[in-house]
């Protein structure tokens, strides 16, 4: 083999170059993605508050109530009926796709996801912007992972590159993209694929510099610590920051339930959350008023074109003030109760945006509230309000998302200061640790427990949250319809042998379950109430199934499944809708779930494969790969055994479809099936030939006959 086929199967073949480009080229689509988002940001909100609202001076500060319902009212339809994955703050879903999808994400979702946010924010919403990036890039790595018909390694790879790409895209910090896309995301990364999400990182910056200035993103005054005793009051600092990050967590947690349980049409929840907000930011300035800020500090008189409210948006401006010691006490700490209201009434509605901000927002607020503390508290002490600002930022989302090493991160790169480093690292290890100790769920993962998907540092607990409902339950299930007979019922039990069946009414919508229990207990009241001689043909199914239904989604894992089942020892549960619980789509029950094992077990040995793969390449002579059997192949529509293949390759597992097995003799690979396969590095190029099209496999070499490798 020459030189040029050498490099060719180590690097090409393997995937090696074929990701480092397209990690660059996600790297840097995620940051003119950003610098779009954040123009148009700007544009709404300039068309908004200064051309619309100046045109219409005689509303004065109504404005603020009018401008976001009216984003809300244009932003809440595409959500809903364009991609339901663009709302709320988006990382949750991208950690949702990253279990329960090998990080395959839509690519629609990334068009939604920067309207959707763009008017949200730009209209006034109280969230951030990189949360909708993150979920843009990852959405960007995930759709060139699947155009390259990567395996799930392979997509997940480039889901981790298109996230930390946005982090370093919209905050200019690369470091902290990075780390974000480890700690927060836990892509379990091998050092072979982490150089790809430096890469992306490293790239989305460069990109995002070129259009909006290499400058950090706060102007921040030369601080240091006063004296090494100062770390203490850091320390108490990072306390009450893991007592406010999970304030936020719960509240958010809250609204999102409260507006789910909301019996109005979902396009419409927005733009009530928008109104509360409004109402909200109108009435703001007079409480600050009331706690003894100024009138101009709290914004109150000012024109609508030259004040937007502190709980609006992002507040970055207003940020930077605060690090520079310039807010009153009493402001700040009202802050610190309604910023994490006014996002809560935001995202926890259905709108689209992103919670890092808000943390910073948060923690800056309260950061400053202690320093002024601490400064009333020892007035001979040299205090500097705007260090603990600082600090308090990293504080509060190390708190929130359980990331303290990306709370660090980004606060050294957006403030460029480095003699913080010291406090931050006091600060956010004690508000992550102690937030995990009164809080399991961080503000990324909560959403995702309530569906029934459990994270420790990142991996999912066991291995049926790897599998949906939908994946293994039975489509078509045996109905009952509510007015059919006891005695066809009977009958249908003794045909089928089963034990219980969905009841419909005539128009098809489930309307209960009914089991042989609900047959014996109605024989036995009819016994006990001297009514035995009644005809089983006179009462209907209707009359004795449960109408109070516990269902499951077709989304959801079947670890979830398997806790709604276990506590009230359920043998089958029917399967809905998420948007119309009426709508049955299918059955689930003990054997379905026993499927679900075997399916998860199956993808865990699979994944494992891979992982053990990768760190056995480039060590030796041996390698794992996973190939696409493609049309037109020699190993099209053939057993294993018909394939000639050297005696030291071995077929592990077929993927095909949603469904693993393993490999047997006489397994016979179809067109599209995903074949992982166990050889030795100079027979890769054979085996590669055998799966590969017609037009683009050559001339296979001869396989060498010999028993010896």
């Amino acid at each position: 083999m020459n030189l040029f086929a050498i490099m060719n199967e180590r690097f090409f073949r393997r995937g090696g170059i074929t990701l480092i480009l397209f990690s660059l080229l996600v790297g840097a689509a995620t940051g003119l993605a950003a610098v779009l988002f954040i123009k148009l940001i700007a544009w709404i909100q300039a068309l908004l508050y200064v051309s619309l609202a100046g045109g219409l001076p005689e509303l004065g500060r109504w404005w603020l109530v009018i401008l976001p319902v009216l984003g809300a009212i244009l932003g809440g339809p595409i959500i809903v009926w364009f991609a339901g994955e663009a709302k709320g703050h988006g990382v949750p879903e991208v950690m949702q796709a990253l279990v329960l999808r090998g990080g395959r994400i839509r690519p629609r979702v990334a068009v939604a996801k920067i309207m959707a946010s763009a008017l949200c924010i730009g209209s006034g919403g109280s969230a951030g912007r990189e949360g909708p990036i993150v979920q843009v890039g990852a959405t960007l790595g995930s759709t060139a992972g699947q155009w390259l018909k990567l395996s799930d390694e392979g997509i997940k790879n480039l889901v981790a590159c298109g996230a930390a790409a946005g982090i370093a895209a919209t905050f200019n910090a690369p470091l902290a993209g990075i780390v974000f896309a480890i700690e927060i995301l836990s892509t379990g990364l091998q050092v072979a694929v982490f150089g790809n999400v430096v890469l992306a990182a490293v790239s989305a910056s460069i990109v995002s510099r070129i259009f909006l200035g290499a400058r950090p993103a706060f102007a921040v005054p030369a601080y240091a610590l006063n004296s090494p005793w100062e770390i203490l009051f850091y320390t108490i600092l990072g306390l009450l920051a893991a007592l406010t990050g999970i304030y936020f967590i719960r509240l958010l947690d809250l609204s999102e339930r409260s507006f789910a349980r909301l019996s109005m049409p979902p396009f419409l929840k927005p733009a009530l959350g928008a109104l509360l907000l409004g109402l909200l930011a109108w009435g703001y300035p007079y409480l600050a008023v009331l706690l003894t800020v100024s009138p101009s500090e709290a914004g109150l008189g000012l024109p609508v074109q030259e004040y937007i409210p502190h709980v609006y948006g992002a507040g970055f401006a207003f940020i930077e003030l605060v690090i520079q010691g310039k807010a009153p006490f009493a402001l700040l700490l009202l802050l610190v109760v309604l910023k994490p209201l006014a996002t809560s009434l935001t995202l926890g509605s259905g709108n689209s945006g992103g919670v890092f901000a808000p943390s910073l927002f948060t923690g800056a607020m309260l950061g400053g509230a202690f320093g002024h503390f601490i400064a009333w508290l020892s007035p001979g002490f040299p205090v500097s309000i705007g260090a603990y600002a600082l600090v308090g930022m990293a504080a509060v989302f190390a708190a929130a998302g359980r990331a303290p090493l990306t709370a660090m991160l980004i606060v050294f790169e957006m403030s460029n200061d480095y003699q913080m480093i010291l406090p931050l690292m006091a600060a956010c290890m004690t508000a992550s640790g102690l937030a995990q100790i009164l809080h399991r769920d961080s503000i990324y993962t909560i959403r995702l427990t309530r569906r029934g998907i459990h994270f420790d540092q990142g991996h999912d607990l066991d291995i049926m949250q790897g599998v949906r409902v939908e994946e293994v339950m039975n489509k078509r299930p045996v109905t009952v319809c509510s007015d059919d007979s006891l005695a066809s019922l009977f009958a249908l039990f003794q045909e089928t042998r089963y034990q219980g069946f969905p009841v419909v009414d005539g128009a098809g919508r489930l309307s209960g379950m009914v089991s042989m229990q609900d047959i014996h207990r109605t024989l036995q009241e009819l016994e006990e109430t001297g009514t035995g001689e009644v005809s089983l043909k006179d009462i209907k199914v209707g009359d004795v199934a449960t109408k109070e239904v516990i269902s499951a989604y077709t989304d959801e894992p079947i670890f979830m499944a398997i806790r709604k089942m276990t506590p009230r020892d359920l043998a089958r549960l029917p399967v809905v809708e998420r948007d119309d619980e009426t709508r049955l789509v299918g059955l689930i029950s003990r054997s379905e779930i026993l499927k679900a094992y075997q399916l998860g077990l199956m993808r865990k040995q699979h994944d494992q494969t891979l992982r053990d793969g990768m760190l056995l390449r480039g060590e030796g002579d041996v390698k794992i790969m996973e190939l696409q059997v493609e049309d037109g192949s020699q190993a099209a529509s053939r057993e294993v055994s018909e394939i000639r293949m050297h005696q030291s390759t071995g077929v592990l597992s077929i993927r095909r479809g949603s469904e693993f097995f393993d490999a047997t003799s006489h397994s016979r690979f179809e067109v599209g099936d995903r074949v992982t396969i166990f050889c030795r590095s100079q027979h890769v190029p054979e085996i590669e030939q055998l799966f590969a099209g017609p037009n683009k496999s050559s001339e296979p070499e001869q396989a060498d006959p010999s028993p010896s490798g």
